[in-house]
């Protein structure tokens, strides 16, 4: 919800790191990865009770999910890369979820397993509009250099990772925040589907 102004804050910042990693000879698919791998790491912590061991490999992977972004801006933005982002995002996301459920389930299975639907449902609404908005040449204002067309909602990048934080700093209220942004992804969910059909249904065919 918060994405495009948090876009703006963070852009020059983050140009600024991505220059001295561009210049050590780091790609945007490199730190995509090497994110991705360090914030996978957050799984076992998770599950062995490292709290906050989890939550640094958490930030870490958020950082390296900007960066990535950022080197791409100033090398080359590629389809390829963009398409690797947001796998290895959605992947993540989940695994965090279903680290919290290992590690406590009978107390986390049934929300953790809901909010995990609930990501398909956003996750699903989000990659099938933008490859819609691909085919019609719809314009993606607020987000100008993605590879994907990003559709916006309550529950976006900025509040998952939130939540993500949230989960490690109070593990004992999995179970609540877990259920709440649960419903808050099904809203966001609902609305990209209502925003999505009638925005594909108002085009003319060629």
């Amino acid at each position: 919800m918060i994405d495009p102004m948090l876009n703006r804050l963070l852009k020059k910042p983050l140009a600024s790191l991505a220059k001295q990693l561009i210049k050590v000879g780091f790609s945007a698919n490199k730190v995509t990865m090497v994110g991705f791998l360090l914030g996978m790491l957050a799984v076992p912590a998770i599950i062995l009770g490292y709290y906050i061991v989890a939550l640094c490999l958490i930030l870490v992977n958020r950082l390296a999910d900007g960066l990535d972004g950022a080197i791409a801006r100033a090398t080359r933005v590629t389809d390829a890369g963009g398409f690797l982002d947001i796998t290895l995002d959605f992947i993540f996301y989940s695994a965090i979820v279903f680290a919290f459920i290992v590690a406590n389930p009978s107390e986390n299975a049934i929300a953790g397993s809901f909010l995990m639907l609930s990501f398909m449902a956003t996750g699903s609404s989000f990659l099938a509009f933008a490859i819609m908005a691909s085919k019609h040449g719809i314009n993606n204002p607020q987000y100008p250099h993605k590879s994907l067309h990003y559709m916006t909602g309550l529950a976006e990048g900025f509040e998952t990772i939130l939540v993500l934080c949230l989960f490690c700093l109070l593990p004992q209220h999995f179970v609540v925040i877990a259920s709440v942004f649960a419903l808050i992804c099904w809203l966001t969910a609902f609305i990209r589907i209502w925003l999505g059909f009638n925005t594909l249904r108002a085009i003319k065919p060629s």
